[in-house]
């Protein structure tokens, strides 16, 4: 089979993540991937905020955990000690597609290297609040974005699951 196809099917969500920084060349592979998205019209709309430092890591997976609702102590992002932050022009008409097809390539890269992915929504609230607002300012982002989702990456504790079996009727032929 082919090795992207294999990705495909293989690729499943982490929730046991190892504390171990993922390798800088994996990262910026994955990176670099995720700029490979398909947008409308070629737009290249969508950016990705890389977290790698513990102390915003922490602070994110708090607000993310608040948002949520979940008790003291959560962690929304499993032990993972990157998140990557996909937001999307709000102006723009297919953002919600286009940002949901960079975390796609982000997850996918990352199977294809051995690295552990899990997709974490919450990025909206989180963006929409005085908390992302400051992070972006902090950037120097100036324009209007909506968090599509954070893509929680790292080493996984334990072996992933095999797949569940696909539903019936899946997929209809004309």
């Amino acid at each position: 089979m082919n090795e992207t196809l294999k990705v495909l099917e293989s690729r499943r969500s982490c929730r046991n993540f190892k504390p171990d920084m993922v390798k800088d060349e994996e990262l910026q592979a994955i990176l670099k991937a995720g700029t490979y998205a398909a947008t409308g019209m070629g737009k290249q709309s969508p950016i990705i905020i890389a977290v790698t430092d513990k102390a915003t890591r922490d602070a994110l997976s708090e607000e993310n955990r608040k948002i949520g609702g979940w008790g003291e102590g959560f962690d929304p992002f499993y032990g993972a000690p990157v998140i990557l932050i996909v937001l999307e022009k709000k102006d723009v008409v297919t953002h919600v597609y286009d940002g949901s097809l960079v975390m796609g390539n982000l997850m996918n890269a990352a199977e294809s290297l051995g690295v552990a992915s899990i997709w974490i929504h919450r990025a909206k609230e989180e963006f929409e609040s005085d908390f992302g607002k400051a992070i972006l300012e902090k950037l120097g982002i100036t324009d209007e974005y909506e968090g599509i989702g954070h893509c929680a990456l790292g080493y996984a504790a334990e072996a992933a699951k095999d797949p569940a079996p696909r539903k019936e009727n899946y997929i209809y032929c004309i």
